[in-house]
């Protein structure tokens, strides 16, 4: 994951940086380089004093080297498409705010240069003067591009925010916090656009001062709810490669620190769980946010396993609980949201049910009006749902792969249908 919450799992040993770093470019498909080393490997990529070995030596790369190629290519493909994010954003911010003031006046691409002032009168003219050559040489391929405003580096853009706070101030709280994180930026800036190795810590910084400035300056909008987890850059690009796997967590822990329980199935339309005890759901989001849930639409399924089963037996030996532990949980379980289902006005939209089979995943299908979110789990014989890996599945909605009727949701999802008709439902 990302540092910033926007992010795609890890891809296979072969790719340090994950499917995002694959958007470093075509190098990291390259069928006829070798495989990338641990990320903590080092290689020298400069060339080799004149005295030493034989000549020639240094124009000969093995497979240390360009390991390390990809993988600077890697970190340094993610970490573009976060700046230039950026950039595009601040850009259509200082444009939206600075041209109703200075163009009536000025008229034209004018108004760039005169919202820059004497202070900026040498890097604008700079802009265009690029521009122009830009025309000449056939460089401009989209019209929209043909202003001096898509000129301005992501520095000059800053300098005309800050010059001109007061217009800025009624749209953002917090100018101090806007700053630091483009100072943060500035670093990753300067090593990508000079191509020089980026360490995966300032990498990983520059995605959490991306992920907090684009949320400042409101590229997103509607509660962490509408749209759980939004889609970044990275993952709209290079999603497909993971079918609809959009992150991996190592316990529930981790999961809940990105994506809390409110967040999760706050603003749901349909909810169906299955597995031992739906704890996630349970004990993380309270009776009366799940009556309001229920009652403001949302139509709920939850499929426990039957605590007085056998298959609860053998999970308590597995995990080496005393007798009826696990079955004591699972009854209190369904006691509580049996007291929820009671308090709704019409409890036909909250089913319950128990199923006698041997549990093999627990999995929350969570869909909203536009788009649909999973949370899944497979039970490992010695560790506690809370210690077992996590997946997050997206589905439904933009950004979801065309063949998503062969992603792991849509699996999910059948396999809760099929459980369900074999169940049996709790009065």
């Amino acid at each position: 994951m990302s540092s910033g919450g926007l992010e795609l799992p890890p891809g296979d040993s072969g790719h340090e940086g994950g499917p995002a770093d694959a958007a470093g470019g075509p190098s990291g498909a390259s069928g006829g380089v070798p495989g990338t080393a641990a990320a903590g490997a080092a290689v020298s990529l400069a060339p080799q004093a004149a005295g030493d070995a034989r000549a020639g030596a240094e124009l000969d790369w093995g497979a240390d080297a360009w390991s390390e190629v990809r993988t600077r290519a890697q970190r340094a493909g993610r970490a573009y498409i976060w700046l230039n994010l950026i950039e595009q954003r601040l850009r259509s911010v200082v444009g939206a705010v600075l041209r109703p003031v200075y163009e009536p006046v000025h008229g034209g691409d004018d108004w760039v240069v005169a919202a820059a002032g004497p202070a900026g009168q040498e890097w604008v003219q700079r802009a265009v003067a690029v521009r122009e050559v830009s025309r000449r040489k056939g460089y401009l391929l989209d019209p929209a591009d043909d202003n001096v405003l898509s000129f301005l580096t992501l520095p000059q853009l800053r300098e005309l925010m800050v010059q001109h706070w007061p217009c800025f101030e009624p749209y953002f709280d917090d100018r101090r916090e806007i700053e630091l994180a483009l100072d943060e930026l500035e670093v990753t800036r300067n090593v990508v656009s000079r191509n020089r190795a980026l360490s995966r810590a300032v990498l990983e910084q520059a995605e959490r001062a991306s992920a907090r400035l684009l949320e400042v300056l409101g590229a997103g909008s509607g509660s962490p709810s509408a749209d759980r987890l939004p889609i970044d850059a990275v993952e709209d690009l290079v999603g497909d490669r993971y079918a609809d796997v959009i992150s991996v967590h190592p316990d529930r822990v981790r999961l809940q620190r990105q994506l809390p329980a409110e967040d999760l199935f706050g603003g749901a339309r349909r909810l169906d769980a299955i597995g031992i005890g739906l704890n996630l759901l349970v004990q993380n989001f309270s009776g009366r946010r799940l009556v309001r849930l229920t009652e403001a639409g949302c139509r709920v399924r939850l499929l426990f396993l039957n605590p007085a089963s056998s298959a609860v037996k053998r999970r308590e030996r597995e995990l080496g609980l005393r007798k009826g532990e696990l079955s004591r949980s699972v009854e209190m379980n369904i006691l509580h949201v049996r007291r929820v289902r009671a308090g709704l006005k019409d409890p036909s939209r909250f089913d319950i049910h128990v199923f006698d089979e041997t549990p093999r995943f627990t999995a929350y299908l969570v869909e909203g009006q536009s788009s649909g979110i999973a949370v899944v789990q497979s039970y490992l014989r010695r560790a506690r749902g809370m210690e077992a890996p996590v997946l997050v599945l997206r589905g439904g909605g933009r950004g979801v792969p065309k063949d998503a009727d062969h992603g792991l949701f849509q699996t999910y999802r059948e396999e809760f249908e099929s459980v369900w008709e074999d169940s049996r439902p709790v009065s």
